[in-house]
């Protein structure tokens, strides 16, 4: 069993928002449309290739359904609606376009190392069966999309006032933020990996522009987008009281909490900085010095090294 425990929670936060009255049937499409999304993009092109790697095109499109369905069907104020599925549509294409770009350049042919990586956490787990962890990862990832990750997005586009509270701004203006930061610090990779190559120097260690103040800046910026989600929809979860019975109106506000908290762990300890540094240490000379000197997730200062 405990090849499935991962979707424990997931499983538990679909069965919450499933129990809403406010938002449940859309909360029922957006989990049939997932499910059929990510049994035709990922499980199925798993199952026959053994590589993960198409969860990077399931789990972005999915975030781009989750939109368009609170879009179309949210019952909330109309232009409230219109932002947040408009917001989480830019995030699923942003991340979207650049996987089916990959896709077609043939860079999915092979795994992505954050995914070896996993292979030897389920090593170390005892989880032999591959095929099995495999496919319970990928389903983990589509029962994030319809559930936590899809709290805060119904919540707000269930909100019917027509009047915008200063918390909502806030968090709209720290997406906007790390949204733009995300991109930024994509380019500057991007940018860096091409002079590097030009160069002959391919094995070097990104250390330019934001990558100067944490080495997953890209990652960071991604967690803070949810978090200006989440806060902005703190509001709108204040609005359902009365909506709701009392222990799915607190269960809801746990959710938002949790989805902050999955979204930090899966950026540093299942997909993200970890997984990646693992087998940069040993590609790139001087990763070790950059890890020394710079904050894996938070951004803050350079620290010296000393001899």
């Amino acid at each position: 069993m405990h090849y499935f425990r991962p979707l424990y929670p997931f499983l538990l936060g679909l069965v919450l928002i499933l129990s809403t009255s406010t938002f449940d049937h859309l909360a029922l499409l957006n989990t049939f449309g997932q499910t059929i999304l990510f049994a035709l993009v990922v499980c199925i092109p798993i199952w026959r290739t053994g590589r993960m790697s198409y969860v990077d095109i399931g789990w972005p499109w999915g975030l781009v359904l989750l939109g368009i369905i609170s879009l179309v069907y949210s019952e909330g104020y109309w232009l409230r609606s219109v932002i947040v599925s408009s917001v989480i549509i830019l995030v699923g294409l942003r991340m979207g376009l650049g996987a089916l770009k990959m896709w077609r350049l043939g860079l999915l042919n092979k795994e992505f190392p954050r995914y070896q990586y996993q292979r030897i956490v389920w090593a170390k787990q005892g989880k032999d069966n591959t095929a099995l962890a495999l496919q319970v990862d990928a389903i983990s990832q589509g029962l994030a999309n319809a559930s936590f990750l899809a709290f805060p997005v119904l919540i707000i586009a269930s909100n019917k006032s027509e009047q915008f509270v200063l918390l909502e701004i806030v968090g709209l203006v720290i997406w906007v933020l790390a949204f733009a930061m995300e991109s930024i610090a994509d380019l500057q990779k991007v940018g860096f990996l091409k002079a590097m190559k030009r160069a002959g120097k391919e094995r070097q260690v990104c250390n330019v522009g934001l990558w100067k103040y944490c080495r997953h800046p890209n990652y960071f910026a991604e967690w803070m987008v949810w978090n200006g989600l989440i806060i902005a929809a703190i509001p709108s979860w204040l609005a359902l009281t009365g909506a709701e019975t009392e222990p799915v109106w607190y269960l809801l506000g746990l959710g938002l909490l949790l989805a902050s908290r999955f979204m930090y762990a899966t950026l540093v300890y299942i997909t993200g900085a970890i997984p990646s540094e693992h087998f940069s240490v040993d590609k790139r000379p001087g990763y070790a010095d950059y890890q020394r000197q710079t904050n894996r997730f938070f951004p803050g200062p350079r620290k010296t090294i000393r001899e």
